[in-house]
Order: structure tokens, then C-alpha cells, then sequence
């Protein structure tokens, strides 16, 4: 934005006017928790809803803090046949059992009102509503058809990406192929590492199995 120099070249120009009262800039909303995850295609930092979203919050933060997505990948681009620049993109574990967590409850979006829009990121799970875990997703433009309705259990959404969509962008349009319908990144990307912007780590104290060296 410009309208700060603006207003100092006002200023300096006419000194006899008061300094003008700048607005403080907003407050982080009660319960959201920033995330950094740094790629090796870029930085994003994800907002999640503590509030909302507890349980599938928890998890994510448990795998942050627990460094379980230090050195992950993500694995897959899923690009609309139709409008190709939508889709979404998918990293975490994947089958990794030495990093995995405990199952927890599913939250569906239509009791927690988190909708797949535009920047949402969600949990990746098998058929079964309780099964997610390590692999998460985040949309590049609205995905209403992965959320809760009747008897469809959905995605749990539980945060927005607020920085880092050039990224998401970035990764969605690369090179894809070999399974889930060619959906594939020919190279997965690298998750360099994931950090808590706000409060302390939480870490569960779990054994690190990966880490130990064979």
C-alpha cells in the first residue's frame, strides 16, 4: 500500500497539521495458531482454528511440534481437467508408520462451519471419517464437493493459508504423472521443516523412530 508515504510527504509539506493518527494494525482473531512451513519451492504460513477445530488442530500441531513433518514431502498436485490453475496439493507422511500418531476424531465442516474455500487446508484421509492422521491437503480455489453434507462426512478443513499462496500456486502447476489418476508430482517437493509462529511447542514425547540411525 502507499497511503503511508502519502501521508508522511503531507506532513512534512504542511507542518502546521497535526500528525496524522494511524490505525494499529489488526489483532491476531482469539484462537488461531500460525504455522510456518517452509518447502523447497517456498514459504507458507497456515492459520489454524484452535477454537473450531480442536481436535484436528491438535493433531497437525502434535506432528509440528513433534518435527514429524521435517523432512516430509508433498507428494501430490490435483489439477481441475477443466480449469487446471484449481485444484489442490497434498503432503505430510504418507505411509511413513515410525512417524505416524493416534488416530482422533473426524470434525466435519458443517458443525464447524471451516468451509473448503479458496486457501483452506484440510486432513487427507482413507474412506473411513477417523483415519486421518499425517497427510494434509490445501485448495487453490473453493472445493464446496469436499465438504460435510447428509451422510458424506467430508474433509476435516481446520485452517487458512494467510501468506505462501504463490507457492501452493507454484507446486499445484508442476509436472505430474504415475498414480491417483496422474496426479503425481514427478518430483515431490520438500518439506524442509514446520514451526509454531505463535506460543510455545507443544511436543507429545513420543519415541522418534525415523531418527534413529540403523
Amino acid at each position: 500500500m502507499r497511503i503511508l508515504p502519502a501521508l508522511l510527504a503531507l506532513t512534512l509539506a504542511t507542518p502546521t497539521l497535526a500528525a496524522p493518527t494511524l490505525a494499529a494494525p489488526p489483532r491476531k482473531p482469539s484462537g488461531i495458531v500460525r504455522v510456518l512451513l517452509a518447502t523447497a519451492q517456498g514459504k507458507i504460513v497456515l492459520a489454524l482454528d484452535t477454537r473450531r477445530a480442536p481436535e484436528t488442530t491438535k493433531n497437525f500441531l502434535a506432528y509440528v511440534d513433534d518435527g514429524r513433518f521435517d523432512g516430509a514431502v508433498i507428494y501430490r498436485a490435483a489439477r481441475s481437467k477443466n480449469a487446471p490453475q484449481y485444484g489442490f496439493i497434498q503432503g505430510g507422511i504418507r505411509t511413513d508408520a515410525r512417524r505416524i500418531l493416534p488416530p482422533f476424531k473426524h470434525e466435519r465442516t458443517d458443525r464447524t462451519g471451516i468451509r473448503h474455500t479458496d486457501g483452506t487446508i484440510s486432513m487427507a484421509r482413507r474412506t473411513e471419517p477417523n483415519s486421518a492422521g499425517g497427510n494434509f491437503f490445501i485448495t487453490v480455489g473453493a472445493l464446496p464437493s469436499f465438504d460435510a453434507k447428509g451422510d458424506f462426512p467430508g474433509y476435516a478443513a481446520f485452517g487458512h493459508v494467510v501468506q505462501g499462496m504463490d507457492t501452493v500456486k507454484r507446486i499445484l502447476a508442476r509436472p505430474t504423472g504415475g498414480g491417483m489418476g496422474g496426479q503425481m508430482l514427478q518430483q515431490s517437493i520438500r518439506v524442509i521443516g514446520a514451526r509454531r509462529l505463535d506460543g510455545p511447542p507443544k511436543p507429545t514425547g513420543l519415541v522418534k523412530p525415523w531418527l534413529i540411525k540403523k
